[in-house]
């Protein structure tokens, strides 16, 4: 009896597991990544839902492990993430989120899955990881200025009537490269590691050359992606601006939804990582099951938001939007490779504001971006203080 009461657990916890990756694809990783190029009319919003969610799945399954290893193992210290502690957790935070959804607010899915992990985690009798909250408190308060900052400047950038946009765009361009050429992978990883990166990947098979302990082979191969990336996008742009600059934010589109795959997805299935040990399970097995619920959720409830954020807070261009995703996918990735789970409203909320300020605040909503805020706040708040709540009244009625 009690090993059929435990399979029960873990199946109603595989089942809120793939509820809470539903919510997110409909939510923050299936809406935000699309939502500028939708404002500037590069494509349409049930094709951004589709393409996100195809994108999506690709990045849960190729670098999901880190942020799902930390929800999972690093936000409370002691084994307290049992399959009833999991389960409270997804549900309260699933639940949570869905009504943002259905609310047309972007609630911040990363606060509110820390939020609730962390209380029934503390409730259960687990301590504080204050180590990991520094670092990912850092990350969070620090995003809206980096990437705020980031896109404002960007956006003056290709605002300046003394730097012609088929110079300014490639440079973008050329950045955009390096950084793709650098970041971790789960299909490149070298022997003993979990990841690697196409510069590292491509350097193995040079010569191995240091100067000043820098690898001169990533450096290279690195070099050579920015450059190429910079060639193709002034190609596009000499043969015509406009339809230029949107293929490029489409792309840019494309890595954002690949980033917010492999950062969401840790959010809705890391609170079973501690229970692969009663059940075998395979983490690969698992992300690709997170991924397939962020792709339902992004093309059974995406578009809604993507309008809500592509319409309702800016009234954005091709020039703004790219100014917003590029900081937006460069923050992502840092906290892919950290592990740290992060919000994608927030990253591109803030983006998106940056850039619109930078025209002089045309087209962005205080109104709504007060309440944006206020929604961020309280949904760590309340859903550490719901889950702590239901954890404890379960545990005292049942003896979890």
């Amino acid at each position: 009896m009690a090993a059929i009461g435990t399979l029960a657990t873990l199946v109603v916890a595989g089942l809120a597991s793939l509820f809470m990756a539903w919510a997110i694809g409909a939510g923050s990783s299936g809406s935000t990544p699309f939502a500028p190029a939708v404002g500037a009319n590069a494509i349409s919003v049930m094709r951004a839902g589709f393409v996100v969610g195809l994108l999506g799945f690709a990045g849960a399954f190729l670098q999901g492990a880190n942020v799902t290893q930390a929800v999972g193992n690093d936000l409370v210290v002691g084994n307290v993430l049992t399959a009833s502690a999991a389960t409270v957790a997804l549900i309260v935070a699933a639940g949570l989120v869905a009504l943002g959804v259905f609310a047309g607010y972007p609630i911040a899915t990363a606060f509110t899955v820390t939020g609730a992990v962390v209380g029934v985690g503390l409730a259960n009798g687990g301590a504080p990881a204050w180590d990991k909250y520094q670092q990912i408190v850092s990350l969070w308060v620090l995003t809206p200025f980096l990437g705020g900052g980031a896109a404002y400047g960007t956006a003056r950038l290709l605002r300046n009537e003394s730097v012609p946009e088929r110079v300014a765009v490639p440079v973008l361009g050329g950045i955009v490269g390096a950084i793709v050429a650098n970041i971790d992978f789960a299909l490149l990883a070298a022997d003993g590691a979990d990841a690697g990166s196409f510069s590292d990947y491509v350097a193995r098979a040079l010569p191995t050359v240091d100067v000043g302990g820098v690898p001169v082979g990533i450096v290279a191969v690195t070099l050579l992606v920015t450059l190429l990336s910079a060639g193709v996008v002034a190609r596009e742009m000499y043969r015509d601006e406009a339809a230029g600059q949107r293929r490029f934010l489409l792309v840019l589109g494309g890595l954002v939804a690949f980033s917010a795959g492999g950062s969401q997805v840790g959010l809705a299935i890391g609170p079973l990582v501690p229970l692969l040990n009663e059940v075998t399970i395979p983490l690969p097995a698992l992300l690709a099951g997170g991924g397939i619920g962020l792709l339902v959720g992004s093309w059974t409830g995406a578009p809604r938001m993507i309008k809500a954020l592509a319409q309702d807070y800016s009234s954005l261009g091709p020039r703004r939007s790219i100014a917003a995703m590029i900081p937006s996918f460069a923050i992502a990735q840092v906290a892919v490779a950290l592990g740290i789970p992060v919000s994608f409203n927030e990253i591109i909320v803030s983006a998106i504001v940056g850039s619109g300020f930078a025209a002089g605040g045309a087209g962005v909503s205080r109104e709504k971006m007060v309440k944006t805020v206020l929604a961020w706040a309280g949904s760590l708040a309340l859903a550490f203080g719901l889950s702590y709540g239901v954890f404890t009244a379960l545990a005292l009625a049942f003896g979890l």
